[in-house]
């Protein structure tokens, strides 16, 4: 089961899954995300995944699928609301949307042998005091509710894998995830203005958006500019493959593990978009702007975990990451998607 399998990061991993020989039903209540995905998948994979139209807060109707899946062995959960600015300006709707569906989710597997792999984050370490941050650094007082709720979903998963025979619980704490499936039939669709650089980028470089605000460039960086680890979200997929089959194979040495996901370096803000240009040859127009409340100076992960755990590495650099990106935005203009 693959919940918010119709969004960005969902769509791509039930692509790596059928792909490695899963049989996948799709979760989603379709509200950041387009039904149109699931032929797009199909186009990929040749397969037409099983799709459920379920609001997970909804307990009941959480209870009687799941009781409708005897043989589910695994979940990838990816089902939460995403925006670190729309949580500051409606909290209640980020723990509504993200705690309550993990708790339904969880309720509704007791008693079954079930392999679960969380959506977290790198925003769970907040300012890194080393870098690259590892999983053994300190999880910090949360910048926002978004944060909250994945620093809290991490909490509840370790808590309740601890005291449950048969629930064995990945939580991959992943950084910046761009770019787009080879293919270009699949990619970040965001509803309305996008909260992440990359889709700006790309939407700005089409003619949707107007100007691109870089916020602050008189950071302690090298160009001045925040600096993220971008990973490409087909490599992001890979990894949570990667954790299924390490749950499966009964190589966890305890129920609750957590790994680091990102290349293990970091790029600034002008960085990804002079890189932009020179992949594409299309210019940008940007102004620098007023830092952002909120925003952390620097991070990049240790994946050593990871590497050496689940023998998996990030293998796209960051061309390929937006020429992918650049390629699908053009896939939607050219297809009105």
């Amino acid at each position: 089961m693959v919940t918010g399998g119709t969004g960005y990061i969902g769509a791509h991993t039930v692509v790596e899954l059928q792909q490695n020989g899963y049989q996948v039903v799709i979760i989603d209540n379709l509200s950041n995300s387009n039904i149109k995905i699931l032929r797009q998948i199909e186009s990929i994979t040749g397969i037409a995944p099983e799709f459920e139209m379920l609001d997970l807060r909804n307990r009941t109707a959480v209870s009687d699928l799941i009781n409708s899946l005897p043989d589910l062995e695994g979940i990838i959960h990816f089902a939460a609301s995403k925006s670190v600015a729309e949580s500051v300006k409606n909290p209640l709707l980020y723990y509504d949307n993200n705690i309550c569906t993990l708790v339904n989710l969880l309720d509704a597997v007791k008693g079954r042998s079930v392999n679960f792999v969380f959506s977290s984050s790198c925003t769970v370490y907040g300012e890194p005091d080393i870098l690259p941050v590892n999983e053994m650094a300190p999880v910090k007082t949360a910048e926002s509710p978004y944060g909250n709720t994945k620093q809290i979903g991490e909490e509840i998963l370790r808590e309740t894998a601890n005291v449950t025979d048969g629930l064995k619980v990945i939580a991959l704490r992943y950084f910046n995830p761009v770019g787009a499936h080879k293919s270009a039939l699949i990619g970040e669709l965001p509803i309305g203005v996008p909260q992440n650089l990359v889709p700006f980028i790309t939407q700005a470089a089409i003619g949707k958006r107007g100007e691109i605000t870089v916020y602050g460039d008189d950071y302690d960086t090298t160009d001045g500019s925040c600096i993220r680890d971008y990973i490409h979200v087909v490599d992001l997929a890979k990894a949570h493959v990667a954790a299924i089959k390490r749950m499966e194979k009964g190589k966890m040495p305890e129920n609750y593990e957590t790994f680091n996901i990102g290349t293990g370096k970091g790029n600034s803000v002008l960085e990804v978009i002079n890189t932009f240009e020179k992949v594409t040859g299309v210019k940008l127009n940007y102004r620098i702007g007023d830092r952002r409340a909120g925003d952390i100076v620097r991070i990049w992960g240790d994946v050593t975990k990871a590497k050496n755990e689940l023998n998996w590495i990030a293998r796209s650099a960051l061309d390929d990451m937006l020429a992918s990106a650049w390629a699908w935005e053009k896939y939607i203009k050219e297809n009105s998607f």
